[in-house]
């Protein structure tokens, strides 16, 4: 998935998730010159990263490869990379997670929808970000996931895949929420190609979850404005990305994360994500439900990750500087778009 598709994909399961009684209008909104996106996102981007930010800038402007994922339910990588040889695509591993691949600069999502690997759910289109909130998760065979928000299916099958059944334990049982009918069938689609036959799919919005469901482990990524995933020059941002909507999903996050704590089970462990940059959507919004959850607390990602503000070899993701220790804010590169990811545990 493209960082313009994500970025359309994060606003508009924000709108969905957030909505308001009557259909919103989307008045022109005052537009940076340098970037073409709105004033008040290139304003707080400046105002919370200070010196960093001329870097998100650029990692704006980045035209990223095509990347994915071995999907180990279906193939392995040997079995992946040989079909890529045979087609003449170039690939890269990924020292972090040995099923992830960059393709070549010159290959484009069109180039691997015509393999057989494609066809069969042996891979997934996947950006090197959204992989990092399951490996964060680290779901573990024999207990119950819940993901919260999990159209249209790549991490639900990123964590079937890395809690499959082993020796005398069966595979993680994940329960995976989507509210819209469409979005629900987009995802059960999904899974059936990726063999992820341990999901069970509720269409029901998560915020409502009763009481009663219990979980060892939840993931919720939540709905976001996308700030983290959008381009130079993106109408789509342009129109979408407006104070409004900041408001509204900062919400429905609140929301997300404090019904996903109270379902978690003591000792269990959540992963809470989004798409974005900004501490509104990040840090504000885990402090807020960690005041109301006595009995939670943060802990480290165990992430791969560089020093703040320190010069990469790609090879592992820019942290931006946040003041939640433990905690990544990805910031947006060459290979990754900006992301937000934080774990929390609820003590026994």
């Amino acid at each position: 998935m493209s960082s313009r598709q994500r970025a359309h994909k994060a606003t508009t399961r924000a709108n969905r998730q957030a909505r308001r009684p009557r259909e919103q209008t989307h008045e022109p909104q005052t537009l940076d010159e340098q970037t073409g996106l709105p004033t008040h996102l290139v304003e707080a981007v400046r105002a919370s990263a200070g010196p960093l930010a001329d870097t998100i800038i650029a990692g704006w402007g980045q035209e990223r490869p095509v990347t994915m994922r071995v999907n180990t339910l279906r193939s392995s990588l040997a079995d992946v990379t040989r079909e890529l040889d045979e087609a003449g695509i170039g690939y890269a591993r990924v020292p972090w997670y040995a099923d992830a691949l960059v393709l070549a600069d010159d290959v484009h999502e069109r180039d691997v929808w015509g393999l057989n690997a494609y066809a069969q759910g042996k891979v997934y289109l996947q950006s090197l970000s959204s992989m990092l909130p399951p490996l964060a998760l680290r779901p573990q065979p024999g207990t119950d996931v819940l993901d919260m928000c999990a159209a249209p299916g790549g991490k639900t099958s990123e964590l079937a895949a890395l809690a499959p059944a082993r020796e005398g334990v069966h595979a993680a049982r994940v329960t995976a929420c989507e509210l819209s009918a469409p979005r629900a069938e987009k995802l059960e689609h999904n899974l059936a190609k990726l063999g992820a036959t341990n999901v069970q799919v509720m269409r029901v919005d998560a915020r409502r979850l009763d009481d009663w469901f219990s979980f060892d482990q939840v993931l919720l990524d939540a709905p976001c404005t996308g700030s983290g995933t959008v381009s130079l020059h993106d109408g789509h941002a342009a129109r979408y990305l407006t104070p409004e909507l900041a408001n509204r999903v900062e919400r429905s996050q609140r929301a997300l994360l404090d019904r996903g704590l109270t379902v978690l089970k003591a000792g269990g462990s959540l992963v809470y994500s989004t798409c974005s940059i900004l501490p509104r959507e990040n840090e504000d919004v885990v402090e807020w439900a960690l005041a109301r959850h006595a009995d939670c607390e943060l802990v480290d990602v165990a992430l791969p990750h560089a020093v703040a503000g320190e010069d990469t070899d790609d090879e592992a993701p820019l942290a931006l500087p946040n003041r939640l220790p433990g905690t990544l804010t990805v910031c947006p590169s060459r290979l990754y778009e900006g992301f937000f990811v934080s774990r929390i545990a609820k003590r026994g």
